[in-house]
C-alpha cells in the first residue's frame, strides 16, 4: 500500500486550467482517469487525509504510486480524451458499463449497389443504416416480413444473390412479391435503392404521411375500378400498420429522443435506455457496472452518455436525450453531443407530462434489471465460490485458486506445433489475457517437451518483468533457451489466423518489436503470476510443467493436469491421480478451463495450417508484392512454367526488373520439387501445376 504523500505534486506544479489526469501503479499501469475544468482543484480532493476519503477513492489512491495530467483547452476536449483513454487503458477503477447481451439491429447496407436488409450484431460498419437495438431477433424478423409486401427490398446473401443472377432465376421471395428481384434484371439498381430509402423512411418514423399516399392511392384506384390493384394497396395499408403495432406510441409525432435511467445501490448501477423515433419506442438496451469509483448519479449519467455515443455520428445521436440528473459540466456534455450528432442537441430532465411518464417507465425498468442483476450474480458467485473451495482443498493449497492458467499442445502429426494459455479469474474466462505460442525450440511431435518450452517462456517473461521492477532476481537461464522467440501478444477468438498478435493482427513482438514499454500504462502481457497451473494431460505433462518452473526458482504456483481418459487430476509427486466426484463443481469447473484451452489451441493450429497450405514459393521473394505475383503466373500460367523459365524470360514480364527476376529464380529454385508425384493406383505421373497458389 502506497503513501499518497510520497507521490503528491507540489501545488505549484499543476495548473489551474482544463484537463485529464491519470493515476498509475507501482508498475506503470494506469488504473484511473478521470477529467476536471481546474486540475489543480480537483487533484487537491486526492490527497486529503485518508480517513476522510470515500473507502473506493482511498483504495484508489493508496494502490497508485504516481499521477500525471494533460492540459487541454475546453470542457469538451477534457470529456473526448477522457472517454478515449478509459477505452484505451481499461482502468480498473473507472465505472464502466457491461452490456449484457449483444444486441440485434436491422440494418440496411447502403453501402451496396443492391441494398440488403437483414439482422445485425456487434460493431456498426459505415454505410450501413441501423433501427433498434431490438431486444430479440425474431421481433425484426417478423416486422420485415410484414414490410416486404410493401418494400420488397432484397434480404438475401451475396452468395444467393450471385447464384441467382447466374442463373435466371429469382428465389422463393422474388416469385411471391416480397422481393423486387434485382438479381435478374426484374428492375434498376436505382429503382431498388429508392425502395430501401422509403423503407428506411418508414423505419425512421415517417409513417403517417407515406399510409396517407397508399390510402389515396387506393382510393383513386377503386374510383378507376381498378379493384385489383386497390385491393392490394388496401392489404399494403394493413400490412404497415401491423407493422407499427408492434413499436406503441408513447410520445407526440415526430419526436426523436433517447430516455435514460438509472438504478443504484451501494456497489452497482445498471442503466436503461428507451430509444424513441418519431414517437414509437424502436429500441430497448440496458447496462450494469460495478461501482469501483466514488460517483454519484451525475457522474453514472455521464459515463453512460460517453458509453452510448462515444462511437455514434450523424442521426444515431437524437435530437433530446432525457437523463434522470444533469452530470456534473451539462453545458460541455452537450456541446460534445453536439458535435457528435452535427447540430444541437437537447440534453434535459423531463418535468411533466408524456415524458416524465415515460421515464418513470424506463426507471422501473432499470429497477427490474438490476434486481435480476443480482439474483443471477449471487447464484454465479456462490457456484463458482464452491468450484475454487473444491479445488482448493482437493489439491491442498492455502488458499482459492483466484487465477487459474491453464495450457494444452496442438498439432497435425507433428506439423505446426502450437500452444495455448487461457486464463480464469474467479471462476469466469479472461479472454482478454489469452496468448498463443509457437514451438520453436525443436521439430517434430513431443507433447511433453512442448508442454516445458511453453512453461518456461511463459514465467520466463513474468520473472523479467518482476526484475525489471526490482521485485526479483533472475537465476541464470538455461543455455539455448530462448525467453521470447516467438511468445505471442494478446489474442482473443477474433484474432486473426496465423497470427501471434491482438485482434488486429499484431505481429510477434519479438520480432517487431511491439512490446509495451514500461510507461505506455498498458499492463504487461506476462506480469501476472497465476495461483494454479492446469496442463492438458498426464502425469507426463504435469512433471515436465513442474520441471519448468523449478529450474526458474519458482516455487509458490501450484500445478495439475487433467487427464481426458477418466478426467483423473494428477499432481506433480503423487503416483495416484486425485478423483474429484462427477458432481463436483470443482471438477466441472477445472474441464471448462482445459476445453476452452483445447479450443483455443485447435483454432490457431487449423489457422496456421490453413495459412501454409495457401502459400505460395513465391512468398519468399523479398519486396514482391501480390500484383506482382499475379503478373508472373498470368505470364507463364504456371509455377512450374514460371520455374522452368531463364531470368531473361522473366525480365519480359511488366514491373520486372532483372534483379527481382534473379530473387524469383533463386526462390523457385530452391523450392523445387525433389521429385514427381505418381498416382500409385495407375503407375501415372502426376504433371504439377500450383498456379493457383498465390492467392
Amino acid at each position: 500500500m502506497a503513501d499518497p504523500s510520497s507521490y503528491r505534486p507540489k501545488p505549484g506544479q499543476i495548473p489551474d486550467s482544463p484537463g485529464v489526469y491519470r493515476f498509475r501503479d507501482d508498475h506503470r499501469r494506469v488504473i484511473y482517469v478521470g477529467k476536471a475544468k481546474n486540475l489543480r482543484q480537483r487533484l487537491a480532493n486526492y490527497f486529503q487525509d485518508l480517513a476522510s476519503l470515500h473507502p473506493r477513492t482511498r483504495t484508489m489512491v493508496t494502490t497508485a504510486a504516481s499521477v500525471e495530467w494533460t492540459v487541454v483547452s475546453t470542457e469538451v476536449e477534457a470529456l473526448q480524451l477522457e472517454y478515449s483513454w478509459i477505452k484505451e487503458y481499461d482502468p480498473r477503477f473507472n465505472v464502466k458499463y457491461r452490456d449484457d447481451k449483444s444486441y440485434p439491429y436491422l440494418a440496411v447496407t447502403l453501402n451496396e449497389e443492391f441494398p440488403r436488409v437483414q439482422v445485425m450484431r456487434g460493431a456498426k460498419k459505415k454505410g450501413v443504416r441501423y433501427f433498434g437495438p431490438y431486444g430479440h431477433a425474431w421481433a425484426i424478423r417478423e416486422t420485415v416480413d410484414l414490410m416486404l409486401r410493401v418494400f420488397p427490398v432484397r434480404t438475401c446473401s451475396a452468395g444467393v444473390f450471385r447464384n441467382a443472377a447466374r442463373t435466371g432465376r429469382p428465389c422463393l421471395l422474388g416469385y411471391i412479391g416480397k422481393c423486387s428481384a434485382p438479381c435478374v434484371g426484374r428492375v434498376t439498381p436505382e429503382e431498388h435503392r429508392a425502395l430501401a430509402e422509403d423503407f428506411c423512411d418508414f423505419m425512421a418514423g415517417r409513417t403517417g404521411s407515406y399510409i396517407r399516399r397508399l390510402e389515396k392511392d387506393m382510393v383513386a384506384a377503386a374510383e378507376e375500378m381498378e379493384y385489383e390493384r386497390a385491393a392490394r394497396l388496401r392489404d399494403d395499408v394493413e400490412a404497415l400498420k401491423r407493422a407499427m403495432e408492434k413499436s406503441a406510441v408513447v410520445l407526440a409525432d415526430a419526436t426523436d429522443a433517447d430516455l435514460i435511467a438509472l438504478a443504484e445501490d451501494e456497489l452497482e448501477a445498471a442503466v436503461q435506455i428507451f430509444h424513441v423515433r418519431g414517437g414509437r419506442v424502436r429500441g430497448q438496451r440496458g447496462w450494469v457496472t460495478d461501482r469501483v469509483e466514488n460517483v454519484g448519479t451525475q457522474g453514472l449519467v455521464e459515463h453512460a452518455l460517453q458509453q452510448l455515443y462515444g462511437e455514434e455520428t450523424g442521426d444515431a445521436v437524437p435530437k433530446e436525450v432525457l437523463v434522470p440528473a444533469l452530470p456534473e459540466d451539462p453545458d460541455a456534455v452537450s456541446q460534445w453531443l453536439a458535435d457528435r450528432r452535427g447540430s444541437q442537441v437537447s440534453l434535459r430532465i423531463p418535468q411533466r407530462g408524456d415524458k416524465k411518464d415515460l421515464m418513470t417507465t424506463v426507471q422501473r425498468n432499470a429497477q427490474q434489471a438490476l434486481v435480476l442483476h443480482k439474483t443471477k450474480r449471487a447464484s454465479d458467485l456462490t457456484t463458482r465460490s464452491r468450484a475454487l473451495e473444491e479445488i482448493a482443498e482437493a489439491l491442498g493449497l492455502d488458499t482459492a485458486p483466484l487465477r487459474i492458467e491453464c495450457y494444452d499442445i496442438s498439432h497435425l502429426q507433428g506439423d505446426d506445433v502450437v500452444a495455448s494459455m487461457v486464463v480464469f479469474e474467479d471462476g469466469l474466462a479472461r479472454k482478454s489475457e489469452y496468448r498463443r505460442f509457437q514451438i520453436k525450440g525443436f521439430e517434430g511431435q513431443d507433447d511433453v517437451r512442448s508442454m516445458h518450452e511453453v512453461i518456461s517462456r511463459r514465467f520466463r517473461r513474468y520473472l523479467q518483468d518482476k526484475e525489471r521492477n526490482g521485485e526479483w532476481e533472475e537465476p541464470p537461464a538455461p543455455a539455448g533457451d530462448s525467453a521470447s522467440a516467438g511468445d505471442s501478444a494478446p489474442a482473443g477468438d477474433s484474432a486473426p489466423a496465423g497470427t501471434s498478435g491482438a485482434p488486429g493482427a499484431v505481429p510477434d513482438p519479438a520480432a517487431a518489436g511491439t512490446e509495451p514499454r514500461e510507461d505506455d500504462g498498458r499492463p504487461r502481457r506476462f506480469a501476472y503470476p497465476p495461483q494454479l497451473v492446469v496442463v492438458d494431460g498426464g502425469q507426463p505433462q504435469v512433471a515436465a510443467a513442474q520441471r519448468a518452473l523449478d529450474e526458474l526458482g519458482i516455487d509458490d504456483i501450484a500445478v495439475c493436469g487433467l487427464a481426458k481418459r477418466l478426467e483423473e487430476v494428477w499432481l506433480p509427486d503423487d503416483e495416484d491421480p486425485v478423483v474429484l466426484p462427477r458432481s463436483s463443481e470443482g471438477l466441472y469447473l477445472l474441464q471448462r478451463v482445459r476445453d476452452e484451452a483445447h479450443r483455443f489451441a485447435i483454432t490457431y493450429q487449423r489457422a496456421k495450417r490453413a495459412k501454409r497450405i495457401r502459400s505460395s514459393p513465391l512468398d519468399a521473394v523479398s519486396g514482391l508484392g501480390e500484383t506482382r505475383k499475379q503478373a508472373l503466373i498470368k505470364h507463364f500460367g504456371s509455377v512450374k512454367k514460371l520455374r522452368q523459365a531463364t531470368i531473361d524470360e522473366i525480365c519480359e514480364v511488366p514491373g520486372i526488373g532483372r534483379r527481382t527476376a534473379e530473387s524469383v529464380a533463386v526462390a523457385l529454385a530452391s523450392t523445387a520439387p525433389a521429385a514427381p508425384a505418381v498416382n500409385t493406383a495407375t503407375g501415372e505421373i502426376i504433371e504439377e501445376d500450383d498456379g493457383g497458389s498465390t492467392s
